[in-house]
C-alpha cells in the first residue's frame, strides 16, 4: 500500500464548470480575475520565442453558425459510435481494476470522456466512481497537489487517468515521467496507464479504438468541456499549495453544449453494452493488439524531415490535434490522407474559414496532421 503524504494546506476545490458536481469535480484554482487571453498570433510568437504555453490562454474561437451546425450533425451521426468506444474503455477499466477506482481526467479534453466513463459504469454496474478533472502540462508535469488531494480523500482506491485521444504521445510521456517523479519524491506508486477513446498514436494501453476518427468534443473548446479554459501554471498566480489554474467562462452558458454532448452519447449506452463488453474481452485477450508501439511518431519524423521543421511540437497529428491547431494556433498547412475522408468535414470547413491550405499526403498513418507555422526561417 502506498504511503500517503498528507498536505493539510490543500483546500477543498471551489465548484467550477457547467457539469454537475456529481459528474465531475475540477481540482483547479479559479483564475477568472486574471487577464490571460492573447490573440493566436501574439500567443504563437510568444510560444516560439520561449514563453511556456501554460502561462497564457488563447482567445477562444467562437464558431460560425455553419460550424455549429456541423458539430450537431456530427454528434447525431457519431453518438452511438462514441458510446461504443466509451463502453469498451469502461469495461476494460472495470475488468482490470474493479470498482475501487478514482477517475482522473486530464483537463480539458479528457473531462467529457471522464464524465462519460463515470456515467457508463454507473449505468451498467450501479457503481459510483469518484471523478476529478486535473491539470497536466507538457514541460511542467502533473498537478501534484491534485494527486495528493485525491489520494487523501480516497486512500484505498487506484487512480485511472483519462484523456480524449492521443497524437504523438507527448502527454502520455509527461504522465509516465510524472508518475516516476511522484514515486521518487513521495514514495507514491501510481499506474501511468492512460485510458482514451481513440489511440491512433499507439501510445495508450486502454482505448476504445485506434482508428483516427472525429470525437465531436474535439470540434469545440470550452463550450463542450464544462465551460473551462485550458489550464494555467504561472508562478505569480499559482502558489505552492494551490492547484493549477483555469477560467470558468460563465458568460458563454447560453452556447454551452457540454451536457448535451454527454447526454446524447449516454443515451446509447443500453444499445451498445453487450457489444462493448464482448470487444473489451477480445482486446484483453489480445495483447498483440493493445501493444504500445509509439508508431505515430514515425509519421511525425517523416513530416519534420520533408518540411524542414526543427521543433517537433509544431507537428500535430490526428483529427483531435489538427482541430486544436485550427482553433487556437497559427496553422501553416493541413495534411490529409484523403480529401474524401468523412472524418475530416469539420477540418476542411475550419481550414476554409481560416484560409489554411490543405494537401493530400501519401502514406499518412493518421487521418490528418496540422502543421503550425514556424515563425523562424526553416530549411524549406
Amino acid at each position: 500500500m502506498t504511503h500517503i503524504i498528507r498536505n493539510n494546506s490543500l483546500s477543498a476545490p471551489e465548484p467550477m464548470g457547467s457539469y454537475s458536481q456529481e459528474d465531475v469535480v475540477f481540482l483547479l484554482k479559479n483564475l477568472n480575475e486574471a487577464n490571460l487571453e492573447r490573440s493566436n498570433e501574439d500567443r504563437e510568437a510568444a510560444i516560439q520565442t520561449g514563453v511556456h504555453y501554460s502561462e497564457m490562454l488563447p482567445v477562444e474561437y467562437q464558431p460560425t453558425p455553419e460550424y455549429l451546425q456541423l458539430f450537431h450533425k456530427t454528434l447525431r451521426e457519431s453518438a452511438e459510435r462514441i458510446a461504443y468506444a466509451v463502453g469498451i474503455v469502461s469495461e476494460i477499466i472495470v475488468k482490470k481494476r474493479g470498482f475501487k477506482v478514482v477517475l482522473a481526467s486530464l483537463a480539458r479534453a479528457g473531462t467529457p470522456i471522464g464524465v462519460l466513463i463515470k456515467r457508463y459504469i454507473q449505468h451498467v454496474y450501479k457503481a459510483d466512481l469518484p471523478h476529478y478533472s486535473i491539470s497536466i502540462i507538457r514541460g511542467k508535469g502533473i498537478d501534484q497537489n491534485a494527486i495528493l488531494y485525491m489520494l487523501q480523500r480516497h486512500p484505498d482506491d487506484e487512480i485511472q487517468f483519462v484523456d480524449g485521444w492521443t497524437g504523438k504521445g507527448a502527454i502520455r510521456k509527461v504522465l509516465i515521467e510524472a508518475c516516476e517523479e511522484l514515486q521518487s519524491k513521495y514514495g507514491i506508486q501510481l499506474d501511468d496507464d492512460l485510458a482514451v477513446l481513440a489511440d491512433p498514436g499507439y501510445c495508450a494501453g486502454t482505448f476504445g479504438t485506434r482508428e483516427d476518427y472525429l470525437i465531436p468534443s474535439a470540434c469545440l473548446n470550452s463550450t463542450v468541456s464544462g465551460l473551462m479554459s485550458r489550464t494555467v501554471l504561472r508562478a505569480d498566480l499559482i502558489g505552492p499549495n494551490d492547484y493549477h489554474g483555469a477560467k470558468f467562462y460563465k458568460e458563454w452558458l447560453d452556447s454551452d453544449v457540454s451536457n448535451l454532448f454527454v447526454d446524447t452519447v449516454g443515451a446509447h449506452f443500453a444499445d451498445i453494452e453487450a457489444a462493448a463488453r464482448k470487444e473489451a474481452d477480445r482486446l484483453l485477450a489480445s495483447p498483440e493488439e493493445t501493444a504500445i508501439t509509439w508508431s505515430g511518431m514515425k509519421d511525425i519524423q517523416r513530416i519534420q524531415q520533408e518540411f524542414g521543421i526543427q521543433d517537433v511540437n509544431l507537428v500535430k497529428p490526428g483529427v483531435g490535434e489538427t482541430t486544436r491547431v485550427l482553433l487556437r494556433r497559427v496553422p501553416w498547412k493541413i495534411l490529409v490522407d484523403s480529401l474524401d475522408n468523412p472524418n475530416l468535414k469539420h477540418i476542411l470547413l475550419l481550414a476554409k474559414d481560416r484560409h489554411v491550405p490543405v494537401e493530400e499526403y501519401e502514406g499518412l498513418t493518421f487521418s490528418c496532421c496540422g502543421i503550425i507555422k514556424p515563425l523562424k526561417e526553416t530549411s524549406q
